[in-house]
This record gives C-alpha cells, sequence and structure tokens, in this order.
C-alpha cells in the first residue's frame, strides 16, 4: 500500500462537511459530557441501564447467537465477511427478530441520548451483537461507521452497550478523538474489515462497565483489540440518526431512504419518545 493510501483521506462524497457543535435544552447527558462528544467524538455514559435490564437483553441475545454462530460453522473455513465462527459473530436486526430486542431500542436512556445528540426526530437505524471470543491476535481494524455505507447526514450516533464488562484484555474499544470533526474519511478493504486509519498515536482505550453505553458519532475511527481472556466479550450496538437519513450509493449516487418499518421505526418524533408496542 502507498504511502498516501495510508494518510487518511476525505471520502469522495464527503465534500462540504461542517462539524456544529449541540446546543440546547437536555435530557440526560450533562454540559461537561456534550462538550466532551463534540470535541473528541465519544463519551462512555455510566448508569444508563440497571442490571436486570442487561440480563435480560443479554439472555435474549445469546439465543439468536447461537444460530449465528452454527451458521457460520456451515461456510468455507467457517467465514463470512468480517465474521469467524469461533473468533467473532454479527447478530443483525435483533429489533425485526425480538420483541425485548425493541423495547431496549426504544430505553428511555437511549432515546434521551439521541434526544441531546440528534434532535428531537430520530429512527434507529442499524443494530447488531457482536460477541467477541477468544482470538488473541486478531485486532478489528479503525474504521468509521459511516465508512461502511455513506450516510447523509454524515453524522449519526453509535451506542456501543456491552453486555459484558468490556476491558481492554477482552476488546473494549478505542476511538482516536477529535478525528469526527473532518467527516468521512476514505476506507480500504481489508481481510478483517473495512480501514480507514493505520497510526494508533493519540488513540484512547475505553473501558465500559455493564450497565454502560460508549457513545461515539459514525464519524469517530474505532478499533477494538483482540479478546484474551477467556470468556466470551459480549457487545450490544444500536445506531440512530436523524429522521430522512440516506444511505447514498459512491457510484451511481443513487439515495436509499432508511425507513424500513421493521427495523429502522422512529424512536422520537418532535422531541417526544415513540412506543412501537
Amino acid at each position: 500500500m502507498s504511502n498516501q493510501a495510508l494518510t487518511p483521506q476525505p471520502h469522495p462524497l464527503n465534500t462540504d462537511f461542517t462539524w456544529h457543535d449541540h446546543h440546547g435544552p437536555r435530557r440526560r447527558l450533562t454540559d461537561q459530557q456534550v462538550q466532551q462528544f463534540d470535541e473528541q467524538g465519544f463519551v462512555l455514559v455510566e448508569g444508563l441501564f440497571d442490571a436486570a435490564t442487561i440480563a435480560t437483553v443479554r439472555d435474549e441475545i445469546d439465543r439468536f447467537e447461537v444460530k449465528s454462530e452454527e451458521f457460520l460453522q456451515t461456510m468455507p473455513d467457517g467465514t463470512m465477511f468480517i465474521a469467524t465462527a469461533g473468533q467473532i459473530t454479527f447478530t443483525i436486526h435483533l429489533v425485526a427478530q425480538s420483541s425485548i430486542a425493541r423495547q431496549f431500542a426504544e430505553h428511555p436512556g437511549l432515546v434521551d441520548v439521541c434526544h441531546d445528540l440528534i434532535g428531537p426526530d430520530v429512527r434507529l437505524y442499524w443494530d447488531q451483537a457482536v460477541y467477541k471470543k477468544q482470538e488473541p491476535t486478531r485486532e478489528f481494524p479503525w474504521h468509521q461507521d459511516n465508512g461502511y455505507a455513506f450516510v447523509e447526514p454524515q453524522e449519526y450516533l453509535t451506542c456501543w452497550v456491552p453486555l459484558t464488562d468490556a476491558t481492554v484484555d477482552n476488546g473494549c474499544p478505542w476511538v482516536m478523538p477529535g478525528m469526527h470533526r473532518g467527516g468521512t474519511l476514505v476506507h480500504h478493504t481489508t481481510p478483517v474489515g473495512f480501514q480507514c486509519l493505520f497510526d494508533s498515536d493519540g488513540a484512547v482505550p475505553v473501558e465500559a462497565p455493564v450497565g454502560s453505553a460508549v457513545v461515539f458519532s459514525s464519524l469517530t475511527p474505532h478499533r477494538t483489540g483482540p479478546n484474551i481472556t477467556e470468556a466470551v466479550r459480549k457487545s450490544y450496538i444500536l445506531q440512530y440518526a436523524p429522521d430522512g437519513a440516506e444511505v447514498i450509493d459512491q457510484a451511481s449516487r443513487s439515495r436509499a431512504a432508511q425507513r424500513d418499518p421493521a427495523r429502522q421505526f422512529s424512536v422520537l418524533v418532535n422531541g417526544q419518545p415513540v412506543d412501537g408496542r
């Protein structure tokens, strides 16, 4: 790979991005937390969920993750894209399959964070559980969530919820503070996922206990390290976008509205929570 490819470059569709700091009334986050999010691109929000809620969600997701693992075991080399049997699984669209997952996506704590960092009209954009099993050498590379599919507005919100305590040893998130303010970067395809950075200088680990959420921008470069423990590191990732967000195809410039009613439902309308039950 050339030296130019190693240097972060703006995504071809990222031509006029400007980061706007967050102001206005807040329901959950403090001024200090919002300031950190604006300046560094992430914030750890502790005490967002009680232990019973997380236990219920974890037990529910465990049932679906078993099926993901079984499916991967039928694939050549146990691998499909960035998932590998016995190492790392991605179980997607749980809200379309489980009422427990859907109710969790509408949790008041998550909806309040969306209000404070997105605005009055918000939809769930994506949800997936990521189970990182013992894998002493494999890392998940530096990427921005908006590098996998180019969403406009470019800034949406990722809530990375640990279902087990996330530590440096078992693969907690690492973030690159401040780089979100420039918008989406070019991503390069690697055997273990898309990658936008090849230098970890200045990176910060974010260890997250059960009950918390690591909240970061879709534009914040982040990675997870290997799991060198014997236990599975479990996380549930919920992403929220402003109502009206679209995915833009880089080649055709066509736009696809993100309004699938089964999994991209509204959680805030005119600032009011929506109960989808």
